[in-house]
């Protein structure tokens, strides 16, 4: 049996991974097409038109600069086209790199310092980050008509429980990202420093957001408030460096 190498930036990984990226960008294009013509249609002028286009493009790029900073935090590990395709597709660098990182250490391994993957590794971090995050996927036409009636039948009755129901669905769900952020902050008792990177990270990044939020509260900036993720997700990226110089 001949061992060969394997290459987490494989040409053929990049091969398969932008033949799905283009089924999904041709998607995107059709529907398009067909919203312009629909447009069209109901009377809407084509100069109207261009600018809902134009300024839609626009506010893409914010979103974009983050799956962009995503890609280059995963593919330390992961190498391009798995983060490329999974990003362009359905995902989110919390889950990714939560699903990544879980993967990664049942098999004795610690994200962000592995210098190679076989292909085994490999195949086995691509299902759970694919298998686990399509669990939603197959939740929604099982249970997501049920649930959305729920939620309605209770904001009719109460609005205010129905509020305070939807904000602790939303809160639970953050919650889980903090509770990982927090996971080895016990060090912290025992002389290892280490686990408070995470959380001075993730307050550098937070502290940002406010002085976003207080940036359009004060100015009416509105533009800013679409651009305050990707910020503050470089923002935290960068201060884990000196932090971790700091206390490493």
């Amino acid at each position: 049996m001949i061992d060969l190498d394997f290459n987490v930036n494989s040409p053929v990984l990049f091969v398969i991974a932008g033949v799905i990226v283009a089924a999904v960008l041709a998607q995107s294009v059709f529907f398009l097409v067909k919203a312009w013509r629909r447009g069209v249609e109901i009377g809407m002028g084509r100069d109207k038109l261009k600018r809902v286009a134009i300024t839609a493009g626009v506010f893409t790029i914010a979103p974009a600069v983050a799956i962009v900073i995503s890609v280059i935090t995963l593919a330390k590990d992961l190498g391009v086209p798995l983060p490329w395709l999974r990003l362009s597709v359905v995902g989110s660098l919390s889950y990714e790199t939560i699903a990544a990182s879980n993967a990664e250490s049942a098999m004795g391994l610690t994200f962000g310092q592995v210098s190679s993957l076989n292909a085994s590794q490999y195949v086995t971090i691509a299902w759970v980050m694919t298998v686990s995050i399509m669990v939603g996927i197959w939740l929604v036409p099982l249970i997501g008509k049920k649930l959305q009636n729920g939620i309605i039948s209770l904001e009719n009755r109460d609005k205010k429980w129905g509020d305070i129901f939807s904000a602790s669905m939303f809160i639970g769900m953050i919650s889980a990202f903090v509770g990982y952020v927090f996971c080895d902050f016990s060090t912290v008792f025992h002389g290892d420093m280490s686990g408070l990177i995470p959380a001075l990270v993730m307050a550098v990044s937070a502290l940002i957001m406010c002085l976003a939020g207080l940036l359009v509260k004060k100015t009416q900036w509105r533009w800013v408030s679409d651009y305050a993720l990707p910020i503050s997700l470089v923002a935290g990226m960068a201060s884990a460096i000196p932090i971790t110089s700091w206390l490493s």
